[in-house]
């Protein structure tokens, strides 16, 4: 194949969970614009309406669904939605994910368990439903997990104080290594991306108090800009990477490489 070819997702069925908006929105616009048919979810109809007539403008073919991923029913409805629709999923994203922002001493436990249950439960019911679907098809499948910077370093209270969500990008860092071993023998790649600050929903408080400080420790001395993850994802998401699973790839401007 010729490097367009490796990038092409033609026939490809991706399903990006927390697609309605922000660095979600932004993967399911880039494996689109690749060819891919794409279903989103989202907890909340009123973002996903405005998100599947943005898909369709750019004539990419979307499916928008209501989900909570801490839930299996609606998990596996939306695989069966999916499949129903486009005859096959090949490629999971999964995007959705909260924050709590609270020092660890005051956390409370129903606080801790609900980011959890979204971050790490959430990914684990999606990756289980479609890797089931993917084994079935037996034509063997992709999938992506968003985690994050901090997921793999500490980070300063004075910008980011929210032990529940580093935690949960943690544990999904891990989840990422094990599945990726454990699901090589039925052709499914499993790989993470650990974005660093971009300007997001999740992220506005902490860039309003402290983004001087987060650019000034940043090597390329600003946060992400839209645009700057699609691609990334593409490349996870294509036959540009088929040797490559397991593995975590940064997208932070240099910020881990201190």
């Amino acid at each position: 194949m010729n490097v367009k070819e490796l990038f092409d997702l033609s026939a490809k069925v991706a399903l990006v969970t927390g697609g309605s908006r922000g660095l979600g929105l932004e993967i399911a616009q880039g494996l689109g614009e690749a060819g891919a048919a794409v279903a989103i979810t989202a907890r909340r109809e009123q973002w996903l309406v405005s998100a599947e007539a943005e898909l369709e403008a750019q004539h990419i073919q979307c499916l928008a669904l209501t989900c909570d991923v801490s839930q299996p029913s609606q998990v596996e409805g939306a695989i069966a939605a999916t499949v129903e629709r486009f005859g096959r999923i090949d490629i999971l994203v999964n995007n959705a994910g909260i924050s709590w922002a609270e020092p660890a001493l005051t956390m409370s436990l129903e606080k801790w368990r609900s980011v959890l249950e979204t971050n790490v439960t959430g990914c684990f019911l999606m990756s289980q439903a479609a890797g089931r679907a993917m084994m079935l098809a037996g034509r063997g499948g992709v999938i992506i997990n968003i985690a994050s910077i901090a997921g793999l370093v500490g980070t300063s209270p004075e910008v980011l104080d929210a032990i529940g969500y580093s935690a949960s990008k943690g544990a999904l860092i891990s989840l990422t290594r094990d599945l990726a071993v454990k699901w090589a023998r039925h052709g499914i790649r499993v790989n993470a991306i650990a974005p660093g600050f971009f300007d997001t929903r999740l992220t506005t408080h902490v860039l309003e108090r402290s983004r001087s400080d987060i650019e000034q420790s940043t090597p390329m001395g600003r946060i992400g800009r839209p645009g700057e993850l699609k691609g990334v994802a593409l490349f996870l998401a294509s036959p540009a990477s088929d040797y490559v699973t397991g593995q975590v790839l940064a997208v932070d401007g240099g910020a881990t490489a201190r």
